[in-house]
């Protein structure tokens, strides 16, 4: 009986490596990922490994020529479109086994001094730092959209909410503000993930180095690395600069995660705070009047999706060997990718919507100016102009609003100097010595904006000094992606000089 399984099994997955479903599920998809991804890092890294054992003597000036020539042969864009083979494990192999091809034997010396092991995290590296320099100039052009909105905002009196509750007034530009600020510590975050990321596998080879006299710091700075990974089997073995990319990539999406459900909640008809623009809604097929947010709905389950591979990311590290293994190479790299490559686009879309919608401020602020949310000034102006303590003070306010609740009164404009003098008398025993007019202007939501003026308060004059300080700084943050791309790209083309040195 057993065996007839076991035949049959044979049978349909084969008798040799890889088998049948191997291949499916674990080769193809690994190859797949690896022609879209890796195809000009492995050139460049032959190239620069190349270029580094002649430096080092380790091959010589002929031979390194023979293979020089013979990696411009190589026709990348064949891979590219050629289906993964069994005669080959994977990428890698079928390279090499084209070069010496191409250069006869002395193309198996490309291999001197390195293993798949440190080549493969190189790549993977060299992959993501790229994917991070996007993210990070998408994350910058989001930043740029809402300092312009909050620019255009910051005399648009709003609410703000704490427990859900309304709590203050304030503008719709302090509250972007918080949203920038949070944009500028996910930026700083990813400057340390990319410190962390871009530092040179190459010269630890399987896991102890070797015996030739390569040298690991040529081919750190050949292939634009900022550092080396120093400990050979930290090199090959550790995982957690995938991880850190992986949790802050993560972080950022729950920031902005945060923010869409605002937006979704404020896009009601009940809250009306803005109309999106035609662009970003989506009509009912049934209801003439829908007009639904779907490009925040959108946002916001697209963000989980970011949060559930960065997830996956971590899971998949979570009490694997400390080794080279697979757990932390091929499977794993493709649910990062796929979360930063969302992520952009999501800064993209966010961005758009936020400065094509249409804010509704007359609505905002009658909403405001009717709150109870304003009260809080007036304990603030009664310590100042009765000189009591700011608990007898929150005691006034408090009663008054009791009082206009048991009423049934919900406006703020049934609060009146003569029921707060009542609530004064009972309290303190003494009258109000405020006038009417101070009285009353205490409860504009602009009076209770405009004295804040503390950093970080939402007074217009303040507010703009922030924004212009954000605006300012936006040439740093920008440079910095500029100078670790240029990096990159000129380490390129000094590789392409190497190769069509040895092609001459």
């Amino acid at each position: 009986m057993f065996e007839d399984f076991r035949n049959k099994t044979q049978q349909e997955d084969g008798m040799n490596f890889p088998s049948n479903i191997y291949r499916k599920i674990v080769l193809q998809p690994a190859y797949d990922e690896a022609k879209k991804n890796f195809l000009t890092i492995i050139l460049q890294i032959n190239i620069a490994h190349l270029k580094m054992l002649e430096e080092q003597g380790l091959v010589k000036k002929e031979e390194a020529k023979e293979i020089g020539i013979a990696l411009k042969k190589l026709d990348l864009n064949y891979y590219r479109i050629e289906d993964y083979s069994p005669r080959y494990e994977d990428l890698f192999f079928r390279i090499e086994n084209k070069l010496i091809e191409l250069a006869g034997d002395v193309a198996g010396n490309l291999h001197i001094g390195r293993s798949r092991n440190d080549m493969g995290i190189a790549i993977y590296r060299m992959t993501l730092r790229k994917k991070l320099l996007l993210l990070m100039r998408e994350l910058l052009t989001l930043r740029d959209d809402l300092i312009a909105a909050a620019m255009e905002h910051v005399d648009t009196i709003m609410i703000g909410y704490t427990h859900t509750q309304q709590a203050q007034p304030t503008t719709f530009a302090h509250y972007l503000k918080a949203v920038i600020d949070q944009l500028e510590r996910d930026f700083e975050r990813l400057q340390h993930v990319y410190k962390t990321v871009n530092r040179s596998s190459m010269g630890a080879a399987a896991l102890t180095t070797t015996g030739f006299k390569i040298s690991r710091e040529r081919m750190r700075e050949l292939l634009a690395f900022d550092d080396i990974i120093e400990n050979a089997w930290d090199a090959v073995a550790g995982a957690d600069y995938i991880a850190e990319a992986a949790s802050i990539v993560q972080l950022a999406a729950l920031n902005l995660g945060r923010t869409s459900q605002d937006f979704l909640l404020w896009a009601t008809q009940e809250f009306n705070a803005f109309t999106l623009a035609s662009p970003y809604v989506q009509i009912s097929s049934i209801m003439p009047q829908k007009r639904n947010p779907v490009s925040i709905e959108h946002t916001r389950s697209l963000l989980s999706a970011v949060v559930g591979d960065a997830s996956t990311v971590l899971q998949m590290v979570h009490n694997t060997p400390f080794g080279d293994i697979v757990d932390t190479e091929d499977d794993m790299q493709p649910y990062l990718w796929r979360a930063i490559d969302r992520l952009i686009g999501i800064y993209k879309l966010f961005g758009s919507l936020v400065v094509t919608m249409n804010v509704n401020k007359k609505k905002l602020r009658n909403r405001a100016e009717n709150s109870f949310a304003n009260v809080t000034e007036l304990a603030d102006t009664l310590v100042r102009s009765e000189g009591i303590s700011f608990r007898q003070a929150h005691s006034i306010v408090s009663k008054c609003i009791k009082v206009l609740l048991s009423h049934g009164e919900e406006s703020l404009a049934s609060l009146t100097w003569g029921l707060a003098n009542t609530q004064s008398k009972l309290i303190t025993d003494k009258p109000l010595k405020i006038s009417e007019e101070d009285f009353y202007n205490a409860l504009k939501p602009e009076t209770f904006v405009a004295v804040r003026t503390l950093p970080g308060g939402p007074a217009p004059v303040t507010m703009k000094e922030s924004l212009e300080r954000s605006k300012a700084n936006a040439h740093n943050l920008y440079e910095w992606i500029r100078l670790k791309e240029s990096m990159i790209v000129d380490a390129e083309k000094q590789l392409t000089v190497f190769i069509e040195e040895w092609n001459q």
